[in-house]
């Protein structure tokens, strides 16, 4: 399984929020870099980076930030966050990102998500799926719909989608554990490779999601917190 430490940007820092909620936010560094180089000399084969402000404002104010780790950093990236247009999927395939993440415009423009990937393939493209009560929530998690987070994946999976990235809201930040019955269903309902995320609180939640078969994991808050040590889980679960 895949490791991923998760670095979350907000105006040039790294931040954590509760739930999504953006009045909810913990300042951990204020050097971004200084945190991804120390995710990897702890062993992590993976970055995953979210730009917050490009989530809320539909508008990067950390795209340096994220150039520079690329430069500086020789692991592999995944990073969203914002990602409206084909031209935001290539400013981030120009500077290096390894694997792209796409939320709000996968539900809102399902046309110019078949172009992107025909673009840039499958193997570039990383969905997220954020749920409450296993409903789609898009636009930095502010608008909930009526679409089921299940029948959403079966119908990308028959997109050509193979990467999606599931987290559950409620748990977000919360250090609650993963949403363990709607990861296993979509695990039973689709072939995609999943990586779940939100509310990791323990290396046994991560040892069991290990022992399930999902193809990734994303560790945040628990990091930041001390709950553990990003080494002892690499070594323990790490591809």
């Amino acid at each position: 399984m895949i490791v991923l430490p998760a670095i979350d940007l907000k105006d040039g820092r790294v931040v954590r929020l509760k739930q999504g909620d953006f009045k909810k936010e913990t300042v951990y560094s204020r050097d971004p870099l200084i945190i991804a180089e120390q995710f990897m000399h702890k062993g992590a084969d993976w970055l995953h980076i979210v730009d917050l402000d490009g989530a809320n404002l539909a508008e990067s104010r950390n795209l340096n930030i994220i150039k520079k780790i690329r430069e500086e950093i020789p692991i592999s990236i995944q990073c969203g966050g914002g990602i409206r247009s084909i031209e935001d999927v290539q400013r981030l395939d120009d500077i290096g990102i390894d694997r792209i993440i796409i939320g709000t415009l996968a539900v809102k423009k399902p046309d110019l998500l078949s172009q992107i990937i025909s673009k840039f393939t499958s193997e570039k493209i990383l969905i997220s799926l954020d749920a409450r009560e296993g409903k789609i929530a898009t636009s930095g998690w502010k608008e909930e719909s009526s679409i089921d987070i299940v029948e959403f994946a079966v119908s990308l999976e028959k997109k050509g989608i193979k990467y999606i990235l599931y987290t559950d809201i409620k748990r977000d930040g919360m250090l609650s554990g993963p949403d363990i019955n709607g990861l296993v269903r979509l695990k039973k309902e689709t072939g995609l490779k999943i990586i779940a995320s939100g509310g990791i609180s323990s290396l046994n939640e991560i040892e069991r999601l290990n022992n399930l078969d999902f193809y990734g994991v994303i560790i945040g808050q628990a990091l930041y917190q001390k709950k553990f040590d990003l080494k002892e889980v690499i070594k323990k679960v790490g591809d």
